[in-house]
């Protein structure tokens, strides 16, 4: 791979919700999924997704708080997120296809007169209206902020987002890969699911049970209708019966609370409700069995 001709680079990607971005995400990277948790060389960023091509690498990260406008923000998440987005290669900002400037959208074109970095205006929705309402749409926003480029797309159809690929990578910077290829492989959304669980649930009960759980998806399914809803069915796996206890937590709060954060976000990943199921198990020494650990989706490089 030629450093030369191979761009390298960090996008985030800002908007209100509801907007679209999750739906916008996965059609963009297709299956390409990787659920990371805080590695140090991300440190407070915290990488959604990685898209890459043989063009060249996009490192999509989370920006928090730039969005929440209506919550008193702290200095502080303000300072955090200003940070985050002078600190990437390009900021993509997705909005919906409407002359209607809101407060959450002033209050995010506000603060991005503070940032230094190129940011490029996505449309979103736009088989959702009328094409000749999409020029007087652009010519609202370009009256609130000076856009490096303006890219009208629809997440759902995937209308134009070879164009906003394109785009992307116009502004990043020539450099070799940030991350392998086998950072970003095309893992199935059960396991995708089982991490997300496992994630939330390591972070929820801190250093108690130091990575001595796994998580195993017993069951899901789509329900036949018009509104799509997925049926989970998890099992958490602890090696003693006294860290089941910790993780179900008094009363079952602790199982609870694992359950409704994963559950939130298996929901933006899948882009539908959720329903989510969680038991615990206790599975003495399943650390130390090939087969077990083949079973959590453990690969030999993950234990190292």
């Amino acid at each position: 791979m030629a450093e030369k001709s191979y761009k390298s680079g960090f996008a985030t990607l800002i908007g209100r919700p509801n907007v679209g971005k999750s739906t916008l995400m996965n059609h963009l990277i297709g299956q390409k999924i990787a659920i990371t948790s805080n590695k140090p060389q991300t440190t407070r960023n915290r990488i959604q997704t990685v898209y890459t091509d043989e063009k060249g690498q996009i490192v999509f990260l989370d920006t928090p708080g730039i969005h929440k406008a209506k919550n008193k923000l702290g200095e502080y998440m303000v300072n955090v997120a200003e940070k985050t987005l002078n600190e990437v290669d390009v900021v993509l900002w997705l909005v919906e296809p409407t002359t209607f400037i809101g407060a959450g959208e002033q209050h995010i074109a506000k603060q991005l007169q503070r940032v230094k970095t190129p940011v490029i205006l996505v449309i979103n929705k736009v088989d959702s209206v009328k094409r000749e309402e999409i020029l007087p749409a652009i010519a609202a926003y370009k009256d609130i902020y000076d856009f490096a480029d303006i890219v009208p797309v629809s997440a759902r159809s995937g209308d134009n987002t070879d164009e906003l690929l394109r785009v992307i990578m116009k502004y990043l910077p020539y450099g070799p890969q940030f991350y392998d290829e086998d950072t970003v492989t095309d893992q199935p959304q059960r396991q995708i699911a089982a991490e997300i669980i496992r994630e939330k649930a390591l972070h929820a009960l801190d250093e108690e049970i130091p990575h001595g759980i796994a998580v195993a998806i017993d069951r899901m399914k789509e329900r036949p209708g018009k509104n799509r809803l997925v049926d989970i069915d998890a099992t958490i796996i602890c090696e003693r019966d006294s860290h089941k206890g910790i993780i179900i937590g008094k009363q079952g709060a602790m199982l609870k609370k694992i359950g409704s954060t994963a559950r939130y976000e298996i929901e933006r990943l899948l882009d539908c409700k959720v329903n989510l199921k969680l038991w615990v198990k206790v599975q003495k020494n399943w650390r130390d069995s090939d087969y077990m650990m083949k079973n959590f989706g453990y690969r030999e490089d993950d234990m190292s």
